[in-house]
């Protein structure tokens, strides 16, 4: 996905691999490894190749499409995983994939994306999943709760301009945010796909000191792009939360999903 960096996807990679239900992480590598060798998972917005690697070392067998529109962050990817798991690096918006790109997969995969999608990209998706056998396995899609261990007074107000900022645009129409789960699960059963959903909520601490920190301060600048609050108190909600973030933990919730015919 362009707009992010590759600091930003290292930053929060140990806590999307740690917060990952594991039960479901289980399936998806008993899904593909009925597929037998060779059997090709599908990475949508692949970024650096993190789905990859939080489903290793089983997928390090498996022939992988990682399709991301950043040049940058699938050179990335070729300079950390080479041709090691038979990768293919595939430059393209995501908005102009097609069925056959999907047609001889095993398992579709994404990671931290479809919050920031439409419902009709997601529509179109499932349309085109639905002509293939391949499963699909939506990790990490923020469900708009954000909770600190320490209550602060604008806490619920930060939090949803947060929320309303991420219903905006990000290049798919009018992003889903925190309702993305629940409406790609409705999506998939009414193309006939058994859904299962688990909670993967981050949870951060003093370890994930400087992930809170790039949190914290990307939320502010969010927030103060809505114009929904004052500057100066959304100024003074960030200061304190950084001050205190060596000390206060934070869960923020996502769903992962796993949906097969």
């Amino acid at each position: 996905m362009s707009g992010f960096d590759t600091h930003w996807l290292d930053l929060r990679e140990a806590a999307d691999h740690s917060a990952r239900d594991g039960n479901l992480r289980k399936r998806v590598i008993d899904h593909v490894a009925q597929a037998g060798e060779g059997a090709l998972v599908v990475d949508l917005g692949a970024g650096t190749g993190s789905t990859l690697r939080a489903l290793a070392p089983e997928a390090l067998h498996w022939r992988w499409r990682l399709i991301d529109n950043d040049p940058q962050l699938l050179a990335e990817a070729r300079n950390r995983h080479g041709d090691e798991a038979r990768i293919d690096y595939i430059e393209a918006h995501l908005d102009d994939t097609s069925a056959k790109v999907f047609s001889d997969a095993s398992l579709v995969t994404a990671s931290a994306l479809f919050d920031l999608v439409s419902e009709s990209f997601l529509a179109r998706l499932v349309a085109q999943l639905s002509q293939t056998e391949a499963g699909l396995y939506a990790a990490l899609n923020y469900d708009g709760v954000c909770r600190w261990d320490g209550v602060h007074p604008m806490d619920e107000e930060v939090v949803a301009a947060f929320n309303s900022h991420q219903r905006r645009d990000k290049g798919f129409g009018t992003s889903l945010g925190p309702s993305a789960a629940p409406v790609l699960s409705s999506l998939l059963e009414d193309q006939g796909f058994q859904v299962t959903m688990a909670a993967s909520p981050w949870r951060l601490d003093s370890k994930h000191a400087d992930l809170q920190r790039q949190f914290i301060s990307g939320m502010a600048t969010a927030v103060m792009e809505t114009e929904l609050l004052g500057e100066e108190e959304i100024n003074d909600w960030c200061a304190a939360r950084l001050e205190r973030l060596e000390s206060s933990g934070c869960l923020v919730g996502h769903w992962d999903l796993f949906a097969l015919r």
